[in-house]
């Protein structure tokens, strides 16, 4: 079978693969979909210290059920249109006792740790597999990173009467103002680039400033009476956004932290003591994120082709990541069909 692998920094290469079998307790895939996400856009550019060396990237998955293991539950069968959940848990750690087994200290993620999903045929535990029957099967591989935005918002623990500043209108940003709004929270959403900010506010965003062209302080005091946001989650994971958050958000307020900064960032820790801030990282999605978003897309109200920025062949997929790689801040998401 066919499948795409970074073989080193700026080289994306077709490979064969033999066909693989599930074992008792395994579900094969036939994959249809699979995004590109900035994880593997930092593997590309040799970024990426946890990722392996040669890979096959990819972890955000459309795929239909090909066949079943022995021991797998009939409520999985051939045909049945699902997503993956791409984390392991180790089930022992820390984080997994406390059945947090997104941010399980072991973890190894497909595409990253472990080979992933670029591939004609996958096979996974089918613990991992999540139904999602109904949608067309190019937005079911938008279902993981939406997912993470998703659970930064329960992260923050947001509700109805919070106002939400989301920086990044990234795909997990996209996610995060989703969620928010479905709380019935007000989302302010901030970005450089207009168009993404149009769609923020397609999607549920109350107000949009541009941080680059607008004073992004006197927006937020006017929109807020002067209080700050309630909750900040930031989605670039840049040391200048980082400073915008803790300056910004309000006394008492929540941080939730989904960006992976490349260096270590200076914060005034004075502010973290003066406001008394709930700081939290957000760490991927529990299965429960991933059940949330397909929920959601099955209402129809998500503009899916918007988040889709091109549909390549495994053929073209190299000069896709090569041209992301030289704008990358135009690209929602890039999916490879098999």
């Amino acid at each position: 079978m066919t499948a795409l692998q970074i073989t080193q920094p700026h080289q994306l290469n077709l490979i064969q693969l033999p066909a693989p079998q599930p074992a008792a307790d395994e579900v094969l895939l036939r994959i249809l979909y699979v995004g590109f996400c900035g994880s593997d856009l930092n593997t590309y550019r040799g970024r990426n210290a946890l990722a392996l060396s040669p890979v096959i990237p990819g972890h955000e998955i459309s795929a239909v059920v090909e066949a079943v293991g022995s021991n797998v539950p009939a409520s999985l069968h051939r045909g049945q249109q699902v997503t993956v959940n791409p984390y392991s848990a180790c089930g022992s750690c820390p984080s997994c006792r406390r059945r947090r087994f997104n941010a399980c200290q072991f973890n190894e993620t497909l595409g990253v740790q472990r080979h992933g999903a670029m591939r004609e045929q996958l096979v996974v535990p089918w613990q991992k597999v999540i139904p999602a029957e109904g949608l067309a099967p190019q937005d079911v591989a938008l279902i993981e990173p939406m997912s993470v935005g998703f659970h930064a918002v329960d992260r923050g623990q947001v509700t109805d009467a919070d106002t939400v500043l989301v920086i990044g209108c990234g795909m997990i940003g996209v996610g995060a103002i989703v969620r928010a709004s479905l709380r019935g929270a007000t989302v302010i959403a901030v970005d450089l680039d207009d168009a993404k900010l149009a769609l923020a506010r397609q999607l549920g965003a109350a107000a949009t400033i541009n941080s680059g062209t607008d004073d992004l302080h006197a927006r937020l005091q006017e929109l807020t009476d002067g209080n700050g946001p309630d909750v900040v989650v930031e989605a670039v994971g840049a040391a200048a956004t980082y400073a915008t958050a803790v300056a910004e958000v309000a006394f008492a307020g929540r941080l939730v932290c989904i960006g992976y900064a490349p260096a270590d960032v200076a914060l005034p820790t004075r502010l973290f003591v003066q406001k008394e801030l709930d700081i939290r990282g957000s760490r991927n999605a529990l299965p429960e994120d991933f059940r949330a978003v397909v929920h959601y897309l099955r209402r129809g109200l998500c503009p899916t082709a918007s988040l889709i920025s091109a549909i390549v062949a495994p053929d073209g997929a190299a000069e896709a990541l090569k041209d992301w790689d030289a704008a990358p801040s135009k690209v929602f998401r890039i999916l490879v069909r098999f």
